[in-house]
Parts: structure tokens; sequence; C-alpha cells
């Protein structure tokens, strides 16, 4: 190996690291987007500016954590050039490939807890096969290896998910309790001054404690600070609640500047701690091969240089920051990743994303359990103080900035102050803890203690939980294992196994931005169906029946795949088709939750509520079963390798299909256009399909009787002509509903 290759080698680094930054920062936005992105506290575009001035700050304050990556997992002193170049290349590349699997789907997971044992497993793979080949044992292992730092940085991570959670809980309970959801009647009492004692730790944490590592400061002025901190904080607390109350008087809802504020300091936060996880590799490779140069032998001197502190080059840091505020600005995937979050702790109810399992519902019961033997010994009169201080139904409807926010400005406010102390204080002391795991874990303890996990939701929510923490296990796992196999490669292939993990590399990154844009197409599709529908009650009607129209469509799309696919025994597609099934249950669900809402809208506007709107929910269920049994017994004959239908049954099933689709898209058409059908017409094309029906029926029969149709040939044959006339009787009563609504208030009446 070259000089020529350790300078080729230290500028992939620099390459990998700008590419890292953004897909770093796609997964981490979500640790200070979230919060008010969630509450709807300004226009998307200004939070992020704000966001953006955080990082540019917050990156001058990073230097110290940069020791991590030189000395904090192996001891740097046992590395030649080369071999610690294997293991910053082996870490970015890995890191690259992780980090953006995790954004295709939208999980949050640690940058910190990737790196870390990225770099533990590359160091690892080269330090046993620096020890086989020098024939030494594997016992000599701890020589390279920093094992107490390393066990101190993942306990420290964990720790911090406890502490998060429980923080997040106590003080959101205690916060609620003090405004309760109609805060708005009570923050001229306590707002300022609340307000005041939050934006003080945040000055002392992160000015206090984080100064002395910023790159710009000077020992004296970290030694004033330091003593001089009483005096900082009272004239914060005091500033900032004087100025609060001011705010107060011209009518402003001081939250919204303490929730840009706490982005603000966040994004500083996280831009402090997280940016080693992008660059801490690539700047230690470059410190190593200036010292490398420098030195007689730069192939075989060890870099016992980096054991040594090394002071971070202020416009790197802009440079980094800079890259990171255009990918936040740019990047779809950090969208999608803050998506989740937000998800699973909104107030309302909504589209869940996550199915139940057996654990979180094991977690339910544990805790209503709990619950249930801590009330009794709970007075009556303190428990119903407490319900009422919680009860969500206090606070009026608010739409802020485009709809109506996930939760309220109270709990994003608590969201960002908590996880900002946390970060901040770890910063300080360098440990670098997952700002991911901190503002996930606050997000949840805020959301638990303000019952966002009602009974009708916690099972989606734990299950939603347990997912991603169950995802940063599999992190530390992958990045190990990745890390590990391609620092062996490098160590073996030297210039050719870097060029073949690169290419792989870029190969992964460009399917999983295919499957990501598959999956944000998708995701448009699905916008619709959410519940944050207007308070009106006829647009209430309106946003329902398009919420049909669309269902119908695609139920009628998926049949047509799925009987296509069965007809030439495609078992890949019908298994698509299969996967699906949930979706239309969950669509279902939320039309048949729309309803019940146009129904109490109707009833506040003093309104005669016709007993057809509750049939709604029976027809939608009815006929999602039809297309459910379709697909599943096309599915199970397929899988089981059955023997396929008969040309003649396919061919009559062919007309079957495509009478039900003219159907089915008529009907969806109809209802998205808004207009009266002709129910005569509709019904004449349901008289054909079950006269259609009759005449197949009888056909099969004489197929039962020569035995050239078998029993499960038969089986399915009747099932599928079955659920198709019950689907299409299904669209009939639906459309009589719609005509029944709309005519009404066409004249001008209420629906009745």
């Amino acid at each position: 190996m070259s000089t020529d290759f350790l300078l080729i080698g230290v500028g992939i680094l620099i390459v990998i690291a700008a590419i890292d930054l953004m897909v770093g920062v796609s997964n981490d936005a979500v640790n200070f987007l979230n919060s008010p992105i969630g509450s709807r506290v300004a226009p998307r575009m200004t939070i992020i500016f704000v966001a953006s001035l955080g990082i540019l700050a917050g990156v001058t304050f990073s230097s110290g954590m940069m020791e991590v990556a030189r000395k904090g997992i192996f001891h740097p002193e046992f590395f030649t050039m080369p071999e610690l170049l294997t293991v910053f290349l082996a870490v970015m590349i890995s890191d690259v490939i992780l980090l953006d699997l995790f954004n295709t789907y939208g999980l949050p997971t640690s940058t910190t807890v990737s790196v870390v044992f990225e770099l533990l497993g590359a160091a690892v793979a080269v330090s046993v096969w620096k020890i086989f080949e020098a024939g030494d044992s594997l016992a000599s292992l701890g020589q390279y290896i920093n094992s107490a730092k390393a066990i101190a940085i993942i306990l420290g991570i964990l720790l911090s998910v406890v502490v998060s959670f429980v923080c997040g809980t106590i003080v959101q309970f205690l916060t609620r309790l003090l405004f309760t959801f109609d805060y708005q009647r009570r923050i001229k009492r306590y707002g300022a001054l609340w307000g005041g004692v939050a934006l003080t730790s945040i000055t002392y944490f992160i000015l206090v404690k984080g100064a002395k590592g910023a790159s710009f400061m000077t020992s004296d002025n970290v030694a004033w600070i330091k003593s001089h901190t009483l005096l900082i904080m009272f004239g914060m607390f005091v500033a900032s609640a004087i100025l609060l109350q001011l705010l107060q008087t011209f009518k402003v809802n001081i939250f919204k500047p303490i929730i840009l504020i706490g982005t603000f300091a966040l994004a500083m936060a996280f831009a402090a701690n997280d940016l080693v996880n992008f660059i801490g590799v690539p700047m230690a490779g470059l410190h190593a091969y200036k010292a490398a140069m420098a030195s007689a032998d730069p192939l075989h001197v060890t870099m016992g240089a980096l054991a040594h502190k090394i002071p971070s080059e202020t416009l790197y840091l802009l440079i980094a920051g800079a890259i990171m505020v255009g990918t936040i600005y740019l990047s779809r995937k950090a969208r999608s990743v803050t998506e989740t979050t937000i998800q699973l702790s909104q107030q309302d109810e909504g589209i869940e994303r996550f199915e139940s399992i057996g654990l979180s519902r094991a977690i339910v019961r544990l805790v209503l359990h709990l619950f249930d033997s801590v009330r009794v010994i709970i007075p009556a009169r303190l428990r119903h103080w407490v319900a009422n201080r919680f009860d969500a139904e206090q606070a009026p409807p608010v739409e802020l900035h485009g709809g109506r926010p996930s939760f309220d400005l109270i709990r994003a406010s608590v969201n960002l102050m908590v996880a900002s102390v946390v970060i901040s204080y770890a910063t300080a002391n360098k440990l670098p803890l997952s700002t991911t795991y901190v503002t996930f874990m606050v997000a949840m303890g805020t959301s638990f203690a303000d019952r966002a996990w009602g009974r009708e939701s916690a099972v989606y929510r734990i299950t939603g939980v347990l997912t991603v923490v169950g995802g940063w296990f599999m992190t530390a796992v992958i990045a190990f294992t990745f890390a590990s196999i391609f620092a062996t490669v490098i160590f073996f292939a030297k210039g050719a196994g870097v060029l073949m993990l690169v290419v792989l590399a870029a190969l992964m990154i460009f399917n999983a931005h295919r499957k990501h844009r598959a999956m944000t197409e998708e995701a448009k599709k699905e916008h619709i169906f959410n519940l944050e529908s207007v308070e009106d009650a006829s647009s209430a009607l309106e946003t329902t029946f398009g919420h049909m129209s669309f269902l119908l469509r695609e139920i009628s799309d998926s049949l047509d795949a799925c009987l296509a696919a069965l007809f030439r025994g495609d078992f890949d597609t019908i298994g698509v088709q299969r996967k699906k099934l949930n979706r239309f249950q969950q669509w279902s669900g939320i039309i048949s939750a729309n309803i019940f809402k146009a129904m109490r809208l109707l009833d506040q506007k003093g309104m005669a509520i016709s007993h057809k709107y509750a049939q709604t929910v029976r027809r939608l269920q009815k006929l999602t079963d039809g297309h459910r049994d379709i697909v599943l017994r096309a599915y199970t004959h397929v899988g089981n390798h059955h023997k396929g239908l008969l040309p003649e049954q396919v061919e009559e099933l062919e007309r079957v299909r495509a009478q039900l689709r003219d159907i089915l898209q008529e009907v969806a058409e109809l209802i998205s256009r808004g207009r009266i059908a002709d129910l005569a017409q509709l019904t004449a094309k349901d008289q054909a399909l079950r006269s259609l029906a009759a005449e197949l029926n009888e056909k099969q029969v004489g197929r039962i009787k020569d035995n050239s149709s078998k029993t499960r040939l038969s089986i399915l044959y009747y099932g599928i002509i079955g659920n198709a006339m019950m689907i299409s009787k299904q669209n009939l009563e639906l459309l009589e509903i719609f005509n029944q609504s709309f005519s009404e208030v066409e004249k001008g009446d209420s629906p009745a």
C-alpha cells in the first residue's frame, strides 16, 4: 500500500462524510422537527429556518465530542495509518447503507449507536486479523479495544432511554395539571413563570455546560461563565419571565416563541452532540493522515498522535452545518421519519400505522391492572380532580397553519425543553447519547402522560414503540456486523475491496431511493383517509362519500388484479393483494369513524339523523369482507398448488369480473362527482349479474355431475360468484344512502 492510496482513502472518507451528513440528518431531523411540526406552531418553512439557525450554532459546540471517534472505542496507538483507514472506510460505508435503510422505511434510529457499534465492529475485525498475523492469542484483543469506554457509552445510551421517558412523563403530567388542556384560560396566571423556568434551564445547559466544548470559546470565557453561573441563571429567568409577560399583554400566545426557541435549542444540541456521528470519523482520518505524513515511515508508524487532544477547525464544522441545513430543506425521507413519531404521539384517533401484537396487548392488560390497583388507594375526590384536569374535551378545536395539530403547544414545549436539557447535559459531559432515543422517548412519555394512548389506540401505539425500539437493537447488531465484514474485505482486498464496497453502497442507496419513492406515492394515495375533516356537517358528508368512492375504486382494482392472477396461477401477485387486505379494513374503519363524526355534527346542528348512515358501516364491512374472502380463497388455492380453474370456468368468471368491475367503477364515479344516480339502471346491471350467476351455477352443476370439476375447484368457483353478487348488492345499498343524503341537501333540507 502506497502513500497515494492513503490520500485517495482519505478523499473517499470526506466524500462519504458529505453523503453521510445528508443520510444521517434525514433520520435525525425528527429529533427537533417532530414537536413544532406536530403542534403546527408555525408554517413548516419557518420551523425549518429556526432549526437551521440552531444547527449552524450547534456545530461549533461539537469539538469536544470529536474525541469519541478518535479514541473513544479503540486505542489508536496500536494501529498504523493503513489499518486505521481500513476501520474508518468500513465504518463510513456501513453507516451510509444502514441509515439510508432506516430512512427508507421511515423509522427513526440512532446515528450514535450506529457509529459506536460500527467503530467497535470494524476495530474488532482489524484487531483480530492483526492478532492472527502476529501469531498472538485472542486474549490480547483487550489491548486494542477501549472496552471500558465502549461499555460506558452503551450503558449511557440505554440509561438515557429510561431517563427520557420518565422525565417526559413526570414533567408533562405536572405541566398538564397546572394548565389543563384548556390552557388559554390559565396561561395568563402561570405562563410567564413557567416559560421563564424553561428558558432558564435551556440557557444553563447549553450556554453554561456546553460552552466549554465550543471551538470558539477561550479558557477565560469558560472560566467567567462558570464562576457567574447563578447570576446568569437568575438574570435569564427574570428577563425571560418579564419578556413573556409583556408579550401576553399584546395577546401573543407565549408558547409559540417558547417552542420556536426550544426548536432552536434542540437543533443546536443535536448538532453539538451528533455531528461527530457524521464527520468525526473522516476528521479523525484526516488528522491521522497528517500525522502519518509528518513521520519518516507513514505506512508503519502507529497513530498514537490521535490519543492527544486535537482542536477542531471551525470552518470544517460550519461547512458540515451548511450541508445539514440544506438536507432538512430538501430531504423527503426526513418527512417520512418525522411522520412516524408524530403518528405515535398524536392526541386524537387517526390512522394507526402499526397493527397490534401479543406483547403490546399484554402490556396494555398489565398497565390497566396496575392502574386499577392504584385507583383503589387514591381518594375519589382526588381522582375526580385529576380527571377533570386531563379532560381533553375541554379544549376548543384548533386549526393552525393548514390543519388540526397532532398535539397542543403545551406538550410540544415540554417535548423540546426536556429533550434539550437531557441532550445538552450529556454533550457537556462528552457522553454521546442518542438524540433520537432521547427525543423519541420524551415524546412517548409526554404522550403517555397526556392520555394520548387511550384504550382505543394504546395497543397500536405500543406496537409502534416496540417496533422502533426493536429497530434500535437491530441497529447495533447490523452496524457491528456490516462494519466487521466490510473491514475484513478491505483488510484483505485493499483498494479493490474499497471500490467494490462503494459500488455496493451506491446500488443499495439507489434501490432504496426507488423503494421510498414508491412508498411515498402509496402514502399520497392514502392521504385522503384522515380524521382531520372539517367541522361542517355537509362538508363532512361530502368527505366521507369521497372516501367511499376511493375505497370502491381500490377494491375494484384489487379484485381485477387478484382474479387475473388466479386465472394464470400467479401466486406472487395474489400475495401482493393479500398484503393489502389490512389496509382495506383500516380504510373501512376510518370511513366508519367519519360517519359517526358526521352524525354527531348533524346532531349538534339540530338536524335529523337518518338510520341509513349507521347502515353504511354494515354495508362497508360486508363489501370489504367479500373482497377479502375472494383474495384469501385465491391465495390459499394457488399457494397450496391445487389444480387450476378449467378453461371454461376461467371464461365464465371473466364475465363475472367484467360485470362486477363495471358496477363498482360506475358507483365510485357517481359518488365522487356528487351526482344523484339512476338506481334503475344500476339495479338492472345488478340483476344481469345475478342472472349470469344463476346461469353459471347450472353449468357448474353439470361439471360436478360429470366429475370434471373437483371439490376444491367447485368451492372456489361458487365462492367467487357468491361474493361478487354480495359486493354488487352492497354497492347499490351505498348508492341508495348517497342518493338520499344529497337529494335532501339539494332541496335545502337537512339530511334526514
